[in-house]
């Protein structure tokens, strides 16, 4: 079968389990009948043909209903089977129930690994035996990766330590056990790749008055970027990614201290500007009152010395200490 008739996904209809089960279990008793009838009439007249005979007969009717049974299969809402016969793809079946197909078909699922079971040996030693997994399901369920946090530069340089959720699920089973090794470890790895370039092309933090995006700042932007990206190295693979979202971000102990100075600094400049701004708004609308009211005249000497008396008091960081004068302003 060509690589294009195995990507697209053939949905079989099964036949029901119920009638194929019960079909198998009449041929298993018809079988036992057929051996047990058979030799007892061989004896009675002497044939020991007639014996063999229906011996070979039954054994044959009760091979081929156990092989019969062998084809039920019990799948569960939000799971898919991909089947194969003979190396060839056969078919996926998605629809949850109690269902018989070809009994010569087989499950594939690369994430399922087989289970070790121990065995101990004649001599006293443990001998480990691989036994494979028949539930060899592919869930079709909503499922979460958490990509833990990994270190990488920014587009300035700084390393970062980003990490992110990506919450996805399988919609083309076929194309999840065919076209890829392992559609987890797949996904793991394109996660890590996509989280590491699209750090590298944004800032962790806007500069001053810029308007362009940062990790910090436009998180939910870059989250939706991730999304896009990983959607289309995935989509070989059958699967649909629902979201992404960063969980954590930070910068990399070895800088922290220093970047939380810079923020710092940056906290107390603003903080500043506002406080600045604020008293020059106060001592202009104090030398308005006083002159619109004409409580007092003052010279430019005069002026100079209450503004800076006025901004000494409204800027400074502790509380000023009054000094009344009792004599002339003169």
């Amino acid at each position: 079968m060509s690589k294009e008739k195995v990507r697209q996904e053939r949905i079989l209809n099964p036949v029901s389990g119920y009638l194929m089960l019960l079909l198998g279990i009449v041929g298993m008793i018809a079988g036992i009948a057929i051996m047990i009838v058979g030799f007892i009439a061989g004896s009675r007249v002497g044939s020991g043909a007639l014996s063999v005979v229906s011996v070979i007969l039954g054994i044959l009717v009760l091979t081929a209903a156990i092989i019969l049974l062998c084809g039920l299969k019990v799948l569960n809402p939000n799971e898919a089977y991909v089947f194969t016969v003979f190396g060839n793809y056969y078919g996926t079946l998605k629809k949850e129930g109690f269902f018989w197909v070809n009994p010569f078909c087989s499950a594939i699922n690369p994430t399922v690994k087989s289970a070790p079971v121990v065995a101990a040996s004649g001599n006293g030693k443990s001998v480990s035996v691989s036994v494979g997994n028949k539930e060899k399901k592919v869930s079709m369920r909503t499922m979460t990766l958490d990509n833990k946090k990994q270190k990488v530069n920014d587009l300035l340089g700084n390393p970062v330590e980003i990490g992110a959720v990506v919450i996805w699920k399988v919609v083309n089973p076929t194309k999840a056990v065919i076209n890829v090794e392992n559609y987890k470890n797949y996904l793991s790895i394109q996660c890590d790749s996509i989280i590491r370039n699209t750090a590298r092309q944004y800032p962790y933090d806007m500069s001053e008055g810029a308007d362009e995006k940062s990790l910090r700042g436009s998180s939910q932007e870059i989250a939706d970027i991730m999304s896009r990206e990983l959607q289309e190295r995935t989509e070989d693979a059958g699967i649909k990614i629902l979201d992404v979202r960063i969980t954590h971000l930070a910068y990399a102990p070895e800088i922290a201290s220093a970047m939380l100075q810079r923020q710092q600094a940056a906290a107390i400049i603003d903080a500043r500007q506002k406080i600045v701004e604020g008293a020059v708004g106060m001592v202009e609308m104090a030398l308005s009152r006083l002159n619109e009211k004409d409580i007092v005249e003052l010279d430019e000497e005069r002026k100079a010395a209450m503004v800076s008396n006025l901004l000494v008091v409204l800027c400074g960081n502790k509380d000023a200490q009054p000094i009344v004068n009792s004599g002339s302003l003169y």
